[in-house]
């Protein structure tokens, strides 16, 4: 499994109950294809963000992402360095 980055940005800035109900239309698609939502990074004003996943690879989270109706910018494999 790898770290896979999901970038978005917002025209109008979601709220809780927002991102809420985009985690739940993706729930049963990352549970089939065993994809694990780490943590979501927002900016202050809300406008941009960036989800991590752990996933076999970037093109299976980018199908979730489509099929959930979830747009965003980018979707990468990315690498932790400390």
């Amino acid at each position: 499994m790898g770290l896979i980055i999901v970038e978005r940005s917002f025209d109008h800035p979601p709220s809780d109950a927002d991102l809420a109900a985009t985690a739940q239309r993706m729930e049963k698609c990352k549970e089939i294809r065993s994809i694990t939502w780490k943590r979501t990074v927002l900016s202050k004003d809300r406008r941009r963000g960036f989800c991590e996943y752990e996933a076999a690879d970037a093109e299976t989270v980018r199908r979730v992402q489509m099929e959930a109706g979830a747009p965003f910018d980018r979707i990468w494999s990315a690498d932790i360095h400390e």
